[in-house]
């Protein structure tokens, strides 16, 4: 990770993430959109932005990768469609004022059997509850599940469906709907006894677009900062 710079890409080891503050039990690499040193964007130094770091022992992997933030990006697009849609404004409003420029990141994690000898992991999860801060997460996960989504009536599994995607809503779109649409919290523990994969695509707005409520949609909900994993209220929210 630190060879990607502010563009938050590359490689973390086991342990190299917390969640409120534990090690998550997994390992992963960060990706993205691909962006050349010369785009403004990473010339002006913005966070997120820039180029992905392959590992040349896999040389294949980046054509798969590249093809499924393809496609995933393209269903995430479609599917916010259907969001501008049922908050009855026009199809395109949030493309138009949101993502023309979208800020897409792609993970590739790996949650493995057990952790490295030498520390104490009966404590850790996977990775512990949180909530995604941007618009929409798409999210394929292999046969061996682990996910659980936090709902009304507590903890429940979200086991994988051949052929699904997992939809998660982010803070942000939360934070534009007023609270009409929620975050979802969610966490993972890999309790199978093989490894397990996830691939979450993070579609969220232009890092520069300021967040501000929808029309006709302006902060309805309660602040729900003592109901949240992180204490916080996305509605305090403000900028870009």
């Amino acid at each position: 990770m630190a060879r990607g710079g502010r563009a938050w890409r590359g490689y973390f080891p086991v342990g190299g993430e917390l969640t409120s503050g534990r090690p998550d039990l997994k390992q992963g690499l960060y990706l993205g959109t691909d962006l050349p040193a010369d785009h403004p964007r990473v010339r002006a130094g913005l966070p997120l932005h820039g180029a992905n770091l392959w590992p040349a022992q896999v040389p294949e992997l980046r054509l798969a990768a590249e093809a499924y933030m393809a496609g995933a990006t393209r269903a995430a697009a479609l599917l916010m469609e259907t969001f501008s849609l049922s908050l009855g404004l026009e199809a395109d409003y949030f493309r138009a004022a949101y993502t023309a420029e979208p800020t897409v990141l792609f993970r590739i994690f790996h949650y493995p059997a057990e952790g490295p000898a030498g520390t104490d992991w009966t404590r850790s999860w996977g990775v512990g509850e949180h909530t995604d801060y941007g618009l929409l997460t798409l999210l394929a996960q292999d046969r061996h599940g682990g996910l659980q989504v936090k709902g009304p009536a507590g903890w429940i599994e979200a086991p994988p469906l051949e052929g699904a995607l997992v939809c998660n809503i982010g803070d942000m779109l939360e934070r534009l709907t007023g609270g009409r649409y929620r975050s979802t919290p969610h966490r993972v523990m890999n309790t199978s006894g093989r490894d397990r994969l996830s691939f979450p695509l993070f579609f969220d707005p232009d890092f520069l677009a300021p967040m501000t409520p929808l029309p006709g949609h302006a902060l309805t909900a309660r602040a729900d900062g003592a109901e949240r994993w992180d204490g916080s209220s996305v509605h305090a929210f403000a900028g870009t």
